[in-house]
């Protein structure tokens, strides 16, 4: 029996842990149906999680406190006492457990500093960055030690940990952290069962908008700290020599996208909100602006436009976020930062690349994106690099690593980096 751990931040899919946690799942199970999932649920709260039969376990919504006092440290609480919880159901069967598999920080560190150990069971632990680099980490001065403990034990004492990048991996490596061998690279991945690609007319024609202006998309389900004010400044310089050209801006909390609005309105776009036929194209650029939508609305926002663009992410030697995958798997053109966690997977012909959070390099290189017309051959190879990023293949390269952790344990063989 292979357990899974994970914190979904939306049991409703509403981010993008939630989707990567809920189709990851979806893929072990189909591989693996021993596989237990465990995953906190206020009360009688709607989860998606049940369609892949995770076991929902009483949330002990602590960090709900943190409205009263606004801290992370009532979340490190909570994510403590879920993982207490965990280790209690689990300790009758732990001698059936093949490896516990943790995505989530503060429970990792209890896994694999006490849990793990007191029951005799390997812990590999999924590591999307250092929780001392987390934007939402605990801010308290006092704290800052209490982070590097996090990351250490999270990092030091699990049997193996997976990286979503080779970049991360190296970090480890050159700060003495873990052995190359017991760090596993598993990048992020995409829906192949939504994301393909789409008719760039029937999509235009689905949300009125022109079938000859250039359009820039771009989507996410939150936009801080993704530089989607640089985008918005970049395509309103562009528009200086580029009449009709169109941004799509999906998803984002309403009070960012009330700022992108304010932003926008002061450099002289358009703004449409999807109300009717988008405006028609002129000397000043359109902004459309919409809310967050399902994935299968997504699809059509971003298969109307010539540009796909990854303004900036929010973590560095770990980036890997789904909407890359995701975009290569439809195989427009896109626009990216030059970050080496992000060159792992798309070759430097694949992308056009600015130098992070720079203007005019952000500029030049959606001039050169739209410049680039169907690009045919472009467009396969993309989807073509892809293609090893399904969930199935994420799935798979998970169970290998379990596998080796496993074989290793007893004696069978050794681990070998994936």
């Amino acid at each position: 029996m292979i357990v899974y751990i994970a914190y979904p931040t939306s049991l409703a899919l509403k981010s993008a842990n939630a989707i990567q946690t809920y189709t990851t799942l979806r893929e072990l199970r189909a591989r693996r149906p021993d596989t237990l999932a465990l995953i906190p649920r206020w009360g009688r709260e709607p989860s998606r999680f049940a369609e892949v039969g995770a076991c929902h376990l009483p949330r002990p919504a602590i960090g709900k406190l943190s409205r009263l006092y606004k801290s992370t440290l009532l979340y490190y609480l909570e994510h403590s006492a879920f993982a207490l919880m965990t280790a209690i159901m689990l300790a009758p069967q732990a001698h059936e457990i093949e490896a516990v598999y943790v995505r989530q920080v503060i429970c990792a560190a209890w896994w694999a500093g006490v849990y793990g150990p007191l029951l005799g069971v390997p812990v590999i632990y999924e590591a999307h960055d250092l929780e001392s680099r987390n934007p939402s980490r605990a801010k308290e001065p006092w704290a800052e030690g209490l982070l590097h403990l996090i990351d250490r034990v999270a990092l030091t004492r699990s049997s193996a940990v997976v990286s979503l990048t080779e970049d991360f991996r190296r970090l480890l490596g050159a700060i003495g952290w873990r052995r190359a061998e017991d760090v596993f690279v598993v990048p992020d991945a995409y829906d192949e069962r939504l994301f393909a690609p789409q008719d760039r007319s029937a999509c235009r024609d689905a949300l009125g908008l022109s079938t000859d202006a250039p359009v820039i998309a771009y989507a996410g389900m939150t936009f801080a700290h993704r530089w989607l004010d640089g985008l918005v400044t970049a395509v309103a310089r562009l528009a200086e020599n580029l009449p009709r050209l169109t941004l799509l801006l999906v998803g984002g909390r309403d009070a960012e996208r009330d700022a992108l609005r304010r932003q926008a309105e002061g450099l002289g776009f358009v703004i449409w909100h999807g109300e009717g036929a988008a405006p028609t194209p002129g000397p000043r650029p359109t902004l459309g602006l919409f809310g967050p939508r399902p994935q299968s609305e997504v699809l059509t926002f971003l298969g109307a436009a010539n540009v796909l663009a990854i303004p900036d992410t929010v973590t560095d030697v770990t980036a890997s976020p789904l909407k890359l995958f995701e975009y290569l798997a439809l195989g427009q053109p896109l626009v990216l930062p030059d970050i080496p966690a992000l060159h792992e997977i798309v070759p430097p012909q694949l992308g056009h690349t600015f130098m992070r959070r720079n203007l005019d390099s952000l500029q030049a290189a959606l001039v050169a994106a739209l410049g680039a017309g169907e690009d045919l051959k472009g467009s396969a190879a993309r989807r073509d690099v892809a293609r090893d990023h399904t969930y199935g293949r994420r799935a798979e390269r998970i169970l290998e690593v379990v596998g080796q952790v496993s074989a290793k344990r007893t004696g069978a063989g050794l681990s070998v980096p994936v």
